[in-house]
């Protein structure tokens, strides 16, 4: 198994580049159902999670070719509407085929399921939608079936703005008959840039990045060339670890505006933050101040930037207050910050942590994608040799991260 041997205690200089969103990437790939040209998906990252999309959209008929960090997809004249059980255990994000599934092929048999192991995240808004929308929705031994003669355009209230609930019923409202209009949705930039492809590809959409979308079904949607935004977490995940570490970098080709809340943050614990045309420069303070934090829906702060920011609170100066209010499992590397010296405790949703002067280098294990993330900042700072195993989550998320930290200073190797 592989893992990362972290030496702490180096500054960061330098400048590097934000790759494309992965959060964006895989809505974007499964809408690539709903067309009937060929689609060329630009500013790929090289993921597990991307991966696993491709062999899923393979196993329901597409052709899919990748050359350098560009995708191009071709339609089947056979669509197999039922994705694998092995190809659904290991990523979440599959479920996102039942709208395209449904929109196009009046069909869907998917299995529940998979992804990190961070809480609760039932599927029931989706089905409900696609249900009002006129699916006939049906569940037994593990297995999820949808079938419609036609969808119809309809008026949806989600109960919470569930980002993967908002890209499914878009994306099954694209072909829908007559117009649907969904309301309390989720805002985040992703939501934005899958409205933006399906518009390229034909569709009418229009509010995403509002709590309102606005849906009038086509009759068809053709082929487009289309080049996905920046990795928000990334960039954060960046910016936290020079934070951290010390330094001066510029994280370049991200852009600001997705990131208010997380900079905000930095800011707050003493972080100097420069726009630039072409990135973001953080400076970072001689040590951070502590800081409250709640995460929320966007455009609040991200679940998905929550442990690399515990991982700084351990080392800042007083003590921090965080809650976890969209996760209710969300805090397993908690342990694993206390095993390198950290001051936490846990009650509930609610997190307490005392900074400490220094962590100590040691020996821990992620459990999930952004847990990883922030063992890896954590050794950064830490005093010594720190080993982070798990990494194969770290993969799922940010392309050979140990690489491009390297290329800052950091001392930092994988082994196997």
């Amino acid at each position: 198994m592989a893992y990362l041997v972290i030496n702490g205690g180096r500054r960061l200089e330098g400048s590097i580049t934000v790759n494309g969103a992965k959060n964006a990437a895989l809505p974007i790939m499964a809408a690539m159902l709903l067309a009937t040209g060929e689609c060329t998906l630009r500013r790929v990252p090289r993921l597990q999670d991307v991966t696993v999309m491709a062999q899923v959209i393979r196993a329901l008929g597409l052709q899919v070719e990748r050359e350098g960090s560009t995708l191009r997809v071709s339609p089947a004249p056979v669509i197999t509407p039922a994705v694998p059980a092995e190809l659904m255990r290991q990523l979440r994000a599959s479920n996102l085929v039942m709208g395209p599934l449904l929109g196009r092929h009046r069909y869907f048999r998917v299995p529940y399921p998979g992804g990190c192991a961070i809480g609760s995240r039932p599927m029931d808004l989706h089905l409900k939608g696609l249900a009002a929308m006129g699916a006939e929705i049906t569940e037994s031994q593990g297995f999820i079936e949808g079938r419609t003669t036609g969808l119809k355009g309809t008026v949806i209230y989600l109960d919470f703005p569930s980002v993967g609930a908002t890209e499914n019923l878009m994306m099954a409202a694209t072909l829908a008959e007559g117009v649907t209009v969904l309301h309390n949705t989720a805002r985040e930039p992703e939501i934005v840039d899958l409205q933006n492809f399906l518009n390229a590809l034909g569709g009418r959409i229009q509010g995403a990045g509002q709590d309102t979308i606005r849906i009038e079904g086509v009759r068809e949607l053709k082929g487009a060339d289309y080049r996905i935004i920046p990795d928000r977490v990334e960039a954060g995940t960046f910016l936290a670890a020079v934070a951290g570490a010390g330094g001066d970098v510029l994280v370049r080709d991200c852009q600001a505006e997705h990131l208010l809340a997380v900079l905000a943050k930095l800011t707050e614990m003493g972080a100097q933050i420069t726009l630039q045309r072409d990135g973001i420069r953080l400076q970072s303070p001689p040590r951070l101040r502590a800081i409250d934090c709640k995460t929320l829906p966007y455009p609040g702060f991200p679940t998905d930037m929550q442990p690399q920011v515990m991982a700084l609170m351990t080392v800042a100066e007083g003590t921090s207050v965080l809650v976890e209010s969209i996760f209710e499992n969300r805090f397993k590397h908690a342990a694993e910050l206390r095993r390198l010296g950290a001051d936490i405790k846990i009650e509930g949703r609610v997190a307490v942590i005392n900074g400490v002067p220094a962590l100590s280098g040691g020996q821990v294990e992620a459990s999930d994608l952004r847990a990883a993330a922030a063992l890896v900042i954590a050794g950064l700072m830490a005093e010594g040799q720190t080993w982070v195993e798990g990494v194969g989550h770290l993969d799922r998320g940010y392309e050979q991260l140990e690489v491009r930290l390297q290329a800052l200073g950091a001392d930092i190797k994988r082994q196997f």
